[in-house]
């Protein structure tokens, strides 16, 4: 990623005592709730809404973010709930940093918008953190004129995937793979003023 992205996330989270509406992301909460709490990945947490709501079902969680500012304020939050015992709070950039392999049960992103050196790489990554039995779940905005999510979101189209786009980094033969379109959810759309559906991959690494 670069210094720019970086700066400009900073800025964004100085200029605002919150930044997200510190909920989970609903993809999440869907695809989570059917699962047995273990240890999870969370890449890009921002202020750590999902760590946060995944370390309450207890779940183990690592979070990873870029920004110190944002990491800050999910610690106090962590503290504040009587989680910190359950999360990890890491500050690194996805696009050189490196999870363990086969280490989580569940790895999670949600609307990873940085301008990565090699973004295919960074999702064979944390594919590759996917413990066997585990799930990766990826979820990022629908690309396409005419959800005017350039109105909303003035990213470059590196910055945007789909679905689709991650499952042809996963390796043919070892993972049971959704891709969907998905409504976003209202809240997050009405609070945001961005109704772009969600491209979701849920991908199951077999036994």
């Amino acid at each position: 990623m670069s210094a720019t992205d970086r700066e400009s996330y900073d800025e964004l989270y100085r200029a605002n005592p919150a930044v997200w509406s510190g909920r989970p992301n609903r993809q999440l909460v869907v695809e989570a709730s059917r699962l047995p709490p273990g240890t999870a990945l969370d890449a890009g947490c921002g202020e750590g809404g999902d760590a946060l709501w995944l370390a309450e079902r207890n779940w183990r969680v690592t979070a990873v973010d870029f920004s110190p500012i944002a990491l800050e304020r999910a610690s106090v939050a962590s503290r504040a709930r009587g989680l910190a015992d359950r999360i990890e709070w890491v500050h690194a950039d996805l696009d050189a940093w490196s999870p363990a392999v086969g280490a989580f049960d569940l790895v999670t992103a949600h609307y990873l918008h940085a301008s990565w050196t090699d973004r295919d790489a960074v999702f064979r990554r944390l594919a590759a953190a996917v413990a066997p039995g585990g799930t990766l779940l990826v979820v990022g905005h629908l690309m396409g004129d005419q959800w005017g999510h350039g109105q909303h979101h003035a990213h470059d189209p590196g910055a945007l995937y789909t679905a689709e786009d991650v499952a042809a980094q996963l390796a043919a033969g070892e993972w049971d793979v959704v891709t969907e379109t998905r409504e976003r959810d209202p809240a997050a759309a009405e609070r945001t003023g961005n109704p772009v559906p969600d491209t979701v991959l849920v991908a199951r690494r077999r036994s």
